[in-house]
């Protein structure tokens, strides 16, 4: 089976643009982030009720803690959230929740539905086939995420542990080599 494409810097940036220019940018754009900076799973992030990701006072949370019910392998896990992610959160707080209540979607269709996996998963698509990223899939940015970590020295059991993997072999499987990676490792000796 053929894994989702890995997107480069000049790729994501390009993403990004794309997606600033659709009409529900903001939502969009955390879709995308909380792939790519947090490493979650699109099923994960349709599951994201508002109290996840905002404390009690309104600030965005420096983790989220995904209960056992929404992950993949059935097991709770922590996930941190990095400086722009959280802002990106602070945009969208402000631009599109509104008065939605804690227990609300994090999430919403044009409909104002919460959004099931499958059809984040098919936005997702659509955003990374507007961009020409052929190959791209919802679980692109789960493996930029991962490959990301992994080629700026973070400890394979922290990327394990981030990724809620159980297995290291796994998580193995997730990371990208390319030619130019493969030639900046040799022209470090």
């Amino acid at each position: 089976m053929k894994q989702a494409r890995v997107l480069t810097d000049a790729e994501f940036k390009r993403l990004m643009a794309v997606v600033s220019q659709r009409k529900h940018a903001t939502r969009d754009k955390l879709a995308i982030l909380l792939s790519h900076f947090a490493g979650l799973r699109v099923g994960e992030i349709a599951a994201l009720k508002v109290s996840d990701i905002i404390d009690g006072d309104g600030t965005p949370r420096e983790q989220l803690r995904l209960s056992a019910e929404i992950t993949k392998g059935g097991h709770a896990r922590v996930v941190f959230l990095n400086d722009r992610l959280r802002r990106e959160i602070v945009r969208y707080q402000v631009e599109c929740l509104g008065e939605r209540g804690a227990d609300c979607p994090l999430l919403i269709t044009q409909k104002k539905t919460a959004f099931s996996a499958n059809t984040l998963c098919q936005l997702m698509a659509q955003i990374y086939g507007t961009a020409g990223l052929d190959g791209a899939t919802s679980h692109s940015g789960r493996r930029w995420f991962i490959t990301r970590l992994a080629h700026s020295g973070v400890s394979p059991k922290v990327i394990m542990t981030l990724a809620g993997h159980k297995n290291l072999t796994t998580t193995q499987r997730y990371i990208d080599v390319r030619d130019d990676m493969m030639k900046a490792a040799v022209d470090l000796l």
